[in-house]
This record gives C-alpha cells, sequence and structure tokens, in this order.
C-alpha cells in the first residue's frame, strides 16, 4: 500500500490540494497527480487524497484507489539516498473509484491526514535516532582500531570530542523521544513537540552522520560504510513529513505565538 498526499504544486500545504474527485453515481471521476510517493511503484492499493469539496481543508477525502484501475498510470523517481524504498509520481486521468472506496465520512479527509502526520513525525523522529546511533556506534569502532601516527585514533583529543558531543546530542533525542512516547501513550496530543523532537532528531543525525564521516575519513566516502549510506539519507528525514521550516512555524502556531 501507498499514501498519496503531495502534490507536484504542492507538499505541506495539504489543505489546498488539487487532485479532484467528482462524485457519479456509485463512483468518483478522479483526475490529478501526486508525486514523492514512498511505495508508489509496488503499492497494489493507493489511499489517495483528493478534492471532493469546496476550496481548503473542509473539502478533503481519502479514497482508495486500485492500481489496476483504467486511467491509473505511475513513473518511477531516482533519489540521492532510500534506494531499497521506491518512490513514484503519481497520474489520475478520469479513473472511476467506488464511493465505497472511501475511508470516513465526505470531506473529513483532512483531520485523518493530520492524525496520521503526527505518528509519520514521531516515526521519523526515532528512525533519525537509530541511524545516528548507528553512526555514532561505528564511528567509536573505527577510532579505537585505527592507528594514526602509532596510536589509536581515539587517543586524539579533537576524536574523543567529537565521540562526546555526538553521544550528548543522540542521548537528548532519545530521552525527548522516550517522554513523548509515553505522554501519546496517555492520549495526549502534544503537536508541537513532535514538531520540535522532529526537528531536534534530524539535526541531530545530519550532525552525526557528518561527524562520521570526518572521522572514518576516506573510508567513510565510499560505499559499503554504512556511515556513508546514512550520510546521503539524512535529507530525506528533515523534508518527509513535513520539512524543518513547516515544523517550526506548526509548533510556534502551537505554542501561540
Amino acid at each position: 500500500a501507498a499514501l498519496g498526499i503531495t502534490e507536484p504544486g504542492g507538499g505541506s500545504d495539504v489543505a489546498n490540494l488539487r487532485t479532484r474527485a467528482v462524485r457519479d453515481g456509485d463512483h468518483y471521476i478522479v483526475n490529478g497527480s501526486k508525486t514523492f510517493i514512498t511505495s508508489g511503484m509496488r503499492a497494489d492499493y493507493l489511499t489517495v487524497a483528493v478534492r471532493t469539496g469546496g476550496d481548503g481543508m473542509n473539502g478533503v477525502s481519502l479514497l482508495v484507489i486500485e492500481a489496476d484501475t483504467p486511467g491509473f498510470s505511475r513513473t518511477p523517481l531516482q533519489k540521492m539516498g532510500w534506494w531499497c524504498s521506491d518512490t513514484a509520481t503519481l497520474y489520475f486521468q478520469d479513473c472511476r473509484v467506488p464511493v465505497a472506496n472511501r475511508i470516513g465520512p465526505e470531506n473529513a479527509g483532512f483531520m485523518a491526514i493530520m492524525m496520521n502526520f503526527n505518528n509519520e513525525r514521531i516515526m521519523l523522529a526515532a528512525q533519525a535516532w537509530a541511524s545516528a546511533q548507528v553512526c555514532y556506534e561505528d564511528a567509536v569502532t573505527w577510532a579505537r582500531e585505527r592507528q594514526t601516527f602509532g596510536k589509536p585514533l581515539i587517543t586524539r583529543q579533537v576524536i574523543r570530542h567529537k565521540l562526546v558531543d555526538m553521544k550528548m546530542r543522540i542521548d537528548s533525542v532519545k530521552a525527548q523521544l522516550d517522554i513523548l512516547c509515553w505522554r501519546i501513550a496517555q492520549k495526549q496530543l502534544p503537536i508541537a513537540d513532535v514538531c520540535l523532537l522532529k526537528n531536534l532528531a534530524t539535526s541531530t543525525l545530519e550532525y552525526v552522520a557528518g561527524e562520521a564521516v570526518q572521522i572514518l575519513g576516506g573510508a567513510g566516502y565510499l560505499r559499503g560504510a554504512r556511515v556513508e549510506r546514512i550520510f546521503r539519507e539524512t535529507k530525506v528525514l528533515s523534508i518527509g513529513g513535513g520539512a524543518s521550516e513547516i515544523m517550526k512555524d506548526l509548533a510556534s502556531k502551537q505554542l501561540g505565538f
């Protein structure tokens, strides 16, 4: 399955999406396109945000569109990282989709999308923390084994300080992640804090991955090193699920600024 929200003309501005579904008896006629869709090439079913009503957030619905629907097509996108995850642009041309395939009431999809985004942002923060931890562990292992001028690299103060800074930031993310997961389990909805955590986690990953590559030196720049792969994949986490700038703006509104 795949989730189709982002469009070529806009990403985080979900309330103004343009893919339209017009009611025709027991079906909707869907026209439009989506892009940057994870698993878009291999998905058999696609949950797609469409406009069934007027402008703004109150006119959005969710439809499950089957991949073999006439009028549906897709093309692959080549990415800097995340090669193991296919990404696609989706096209809908007069696709007839049964009304029964609608998720929830008509024109009530916006809130479902927003709730999904909150879950996705927690997931992305956890992924960023885990990836940063991998980079840190590989950097520590390398620093202990690598010999420079007759001594292990880890004996150099500048390297030890890098490792300490990496661990400090990683542990800060983990602490905040644990707190927010507990709060969500208590049925709280700390939207601002989720946004701030996503930014903290993704910026930490960018820093830690960069330092890990630096510590490994040439070995960290070669394909096959985990830190090299993660370094290429850092940016997608600070863009996907809401770009860092969008997260700051949303957090400030939630905090009443």
